[in-house]
């Protein structure tokens, strides 16, 4: 799909679909900002516990560091680095950031291991964080504030033990503001932004209305971006 068929919601928003020209596989390059995002998430959450290395990559090479909980901050923290090596396809005449990467925040109770991970509703975060990371330099696209993707077109739970089944992405209510942005250097300054599960109904009413009713509803049932698959559905009211 051109970006002059670009499809929009009823909100306005674009639409992306799995399906529209899906690049080949390319090498990549090699993370180029690795050490001073590894810096900044050591410097705004916690120590980086480990990394989570990709052994084979598509057009980027995504990692994703492990913070484990701390007494201050009792959540599991994941974050992508690779995501912001090369810029996103932004709209010339907007004002966007084209450099990103990705996190997730987790429950305390979460299972963090390579043996939980040959189960899809430990690993599933995960898998999103990649996913999504690799997804703008694949289909020649961007997210942004308030973009919404779903689990595959039709759109499918991430795991058996939950019924959400799209993302949001916004930045995370739980870090200060000073961890959402990355100068590198005069020309490059990579946005940290949190991915929110959302279900079918949370998807739809923001494609309909718009992130603004949706951001509405959050703050009512106090919606944070700390995952939990079994919440309130801020549409239905009910879990």
């Amino acid at each position: 799909m051109s970006k002059d068929e670009q499809e929009y919601s009823l909100s306005g928003d674009p639409i992306f679909r799995y399906t529209d020209g899906e690049k080949e596989w390319q090498s990549p390059m090699g993370e180029e900002c690795i050490v001073q995002i590894s810096e900044h998430i050591e410097r705004h959450i916690g120590e980086v516990t480990w990394v989570f290395h990709e052994v084979i990559s598509d057009t980027v090479h995504i990692d994703v560091h492990y913070v484990a909980p701390t007494d201050e901050r009792p959540f599991h923290t994941l974050v992508t680095s690779g995501m912001s090596d090369l810029p996103m396809s932004t709209p010339e005449e907007a004002d966007i950031p084209r450099f990103m990467e990705l996190m997730i925040t987790l429950p305390a109770h979460w299972q963090i291991s390579q043996e939980a991970f040959s189960d899809e509703k430990w690993y599933w975060p995960v898998r999103q964080l990649k996913f999504l990371a690799r997804f703008p330099h694949k289909y020649d696209s961007w997210l942004g504030w308030g973009h919404t993707i779903p689990n595959g077109d039709p759109a499918e739970p991430f795991a058996e033990n939950t019924r959400q089944n799209g993302m949001i992405v916004l930045p995370s209510l739980l870090l200060d503001d000073a961890f959402h942005t990355l100068e590198i250097d005069r020309d490059k300054c990579i946005n940290f932004y949190s991915l929110v599960p959302l279900y079918e109904e949370e998807m739809m009413l923001k494609l309909e209305q718009g992130s603004d009713a949706l951001l509405e509803l959050f703050d009512k049932y106090q919606v944070s971006d700390l995952v939990d698959v079994a919440r309130i559905n801020v549409v239905t009211g009910r879990k």
